[in-house]
């Protein structure tokens, strides 16, 4: 295993409190009634987008989720235009008409984040097609969820990229929910990387909450990529702490327990990288500088997506397509 210097690993911490602190404070304004339509929220996986991210090249390129914000942080995305696109107006990346699931930024390899489960695998393996076609180094990250594995455009892509041997890193963020559903009730297997047995390609299953971890794992898939070898499917076992979306009751009978949530925030990606990070000579003053850093980033996106304008009603149709 490469190891990292202190200064690789405090900038992912900076991006899993970026992250962590990006949502705290949608789910603040969330709750004011102040933001228009559904969130679905990262908190707790922040190490996910994180270690993969920080594996990725500028060039290379990620598809993502409904649950998109760390994704697209990670990546690189602006806070600013984040921000306003979350609260519908003009001066978010899709203008305001978007909104939290479906934040784009191609010049930053961001391929879209994505309402319909699952959505986002085709677009990958497509996007690796094109790369091989035309006979590019770039590699594809691919992020989807436990119950999206499930979905018959997971099967069919991951076939056609392991016989195709397409540069695609497909990444499944297993955190044991479609949307209510225990993963238990959903899948007959325990380990998500079993299938990847069928199509060719290396399964490789590490923990989620460390991003020493998943950012290693990501590395070796990248490298597979690049050399023309093929994709990998990486699961990574994760936990979210809130609900499916902002305004789920999320806990009680139905359908997790306050033991179990309590369980896995104990397990906080953020806590356990500052305990490495402290075991490196890095001092808690240090810690608190980066965060007060990082809010004083996110009230300034704040402010600029409060201070914009809706769009016109002329822009209703301009960019929609069927």
């Amino acid at each position: 295993m490469r190891e990292l210097s202190v200064d690789e690993v405090l900038a992912m911490y900076e991006c899993m409190v970026r992250i962590r602190h990006f949502e705290e404070k949608v789910a603040e304004v969330y709750a004011k009634g102040i933001m228009p339509g559904l969130a679905h929220l990262y908190t707790g996986e922040e190490a996910v987008a994180t270690g993969v991210c920080y594996a990725l090249e500028p060039t290379d390129y990620i598809t993502s989720t409904h649950r998109g914000h760390g994704h697209v942080i990670a990546k690189g995305a602006d806070l600013g235009p984040m921000m306003a696109e979350l609260f519908g107006k003009e001066t978010g990346y899709c203008q305001g008409k978007g909104g939290s699931m479906h934040i784009a930024d191609f010049e930053k390899g961001i391929l879209g984040a994505n309402g319909v489960v699952g959505g986002g695998i085709p677009i990958a393996t497509g996007a690796g097609l094109a790369i091989k076609l035309r006979k590019g180094k770039e590699v594809v990250a691919c992020f989807f969820g436990d119950g999206a594995s499930n979905q018959g455009a997971f099967h069919e892509s991951l076939n056609m990229a392991g016989l195709w041997k397409l540069p695609v890193i497909y990444v499944c963020e297993n955190n044991y929910y479609g949307i209510s559903v225990s993963k238990k009730r959903h899948q007959a297997i325990d380990d998500i990387a079993v299938r990847a047995a069928s199509y060719g390609m290396p399964g490789v299953t590490v923990d989620g909450n460390d991003v020493l971890a998943v950012r290693q794992a990501a590395e070796e898939a990248v490298e597979r990529a690049r050399k023309g070898e093929g994709p990998t499917l990486l699961v990574c076992n994760t936990y979210r702490w809130r609900g499916h979306h902002e305004g789920d009751p999320n806990r009680g009978a139905r359908y997790r327990s306050k033991e179990e949530i309590e369980e896995w925030m104990a397990k906080c990606p953020i806590k356990r990288c500052e305990e490495y990070l402290r075991s490196k000579g890095v001092s808690d003053n240090k810690f608190e500088a980066i965060k007060a850093a990082v809010d004083k980033e996110i009230e300034e996106a704040l402010k600029f997506a409060e201070s914009s304008p809706y769009p016109d009603e002329s822009m209703a149709l301009r960019d929609v397509y069927a």
